[in-house]
């Protein structure tokens, strides 16, 4: 089922995997428009959700689509220390992630080279935006929705911030703190509930390059999804719920599962 929500589109499907269905095949359509055309394609990735990309890998590898023309720029990744990420062979690690997940899985012959994955590094967040920027900013942005509507890491500004919506707006990738409601969310889905384990540190693709993406595609997974939703599609544009910022793109739009939807996108 496909409705505007205060002038939003939204797409709910039945379950969980359907949602990641959906951003697979929206991620192989988009892609293989791009190469017809002789284009190339350039995408913000998640970490999180990560069940599409087996399922996009499988697309790519049966219908032989080439990704030697498609550029992905992963959104965040943990830290250890305001100079170092987390170990690729950490299981929390994105970069691991993405390489079980979809890089190892893409036919050697298809995928695109190591050169054309790219994630934020310490110390090199002006030149990531700068590689952004030029290639032409993102075709699509994928992301999901935090607890406290943070769109990759770029967590909630306290209440009270005098920050406004437009500097937010602005804010490129950085490093910054995870706050306490992600951490406990985070450790409830991936760390068996191990809140000390999770790293209290991250870096991120900022907000100004989201929101510079010619379209956006949000994926709802998580039953406690529904909460931040309703925020985000309804309250007032803030820094407080930073996906209230999404709204000011061209081309967003969401996905959910019914359980997600249900008094929100459906009675």
């Amino acid at each position: 089922m496909n409705k505007l929500v205060n002038g939003i589109p939204c797409k709910v499907v039945k379950s969980e995997w359907e949602v990641y269905f959906d951003m697979a095949l929206t991620m192989f359509r988009e892609i293989v428009k791009h190469n017809e055309a002789g284009e190339r394609t350039v995408f913000i990735v998640p970490v999180g959700p990560t069940e599409q990309y087996p399922i996009l890998a499988e697309l790519i590898n049966s219908q032989r689509v080439s990704l030697k023309n498609v550029h992905f720029f992963n959104m965040d990744e943990y830290l250890i220390s305001e100079t170092q990420r987390i170990d690729d062979n950490d299981a929390m690690s994105f970069h691991g992630r993405m390489k079980r997940e979809f890089y190892d899985r893409v036919d050697p012959e298809l995928v695109m080279p190591e050169s054309q994955r790219h994630f934020p590094e310490p110390g090199q967040e002006a030149q990531y935006d700068k590689m952004l920027e030029d290639l032409g900013g993102a075709d699509m942005c994928f992301g999901g929705l935090g607890i406290n509507g943070h769109v990759a890491f770029n967590e909630a500004a306290a209440a009270g911030d005098p920050i406004t919506p437009d500097e937010f707006a602005e804010l490129g990738t950085r490093i910054l703190p995870i706050t306490r409601e992600t951490r406990t969310i985070n450790a409830f889905g991936y760390q068996r509930g191990d809140l000390m384990g999770m790293p209290e540190l991250c870096i991120t693709i900022g907000m100004k390059q989201i929101l510079a993406s010619r379209k956006i595609y949000i994926a709802l997974n998580r039953p406690w999804q529904h909460g931040p939703l309703k925020h985000v599609l309804f309250d007032p544009e803030q820094p407080q719920w930073p996906a209230t910022l999404l709204r000011r793109s061209k081309d967003l739009q969401y996905c959910m599962t019914s359980d997600i939807a249900r008094g929100i996108v459906t009675d």
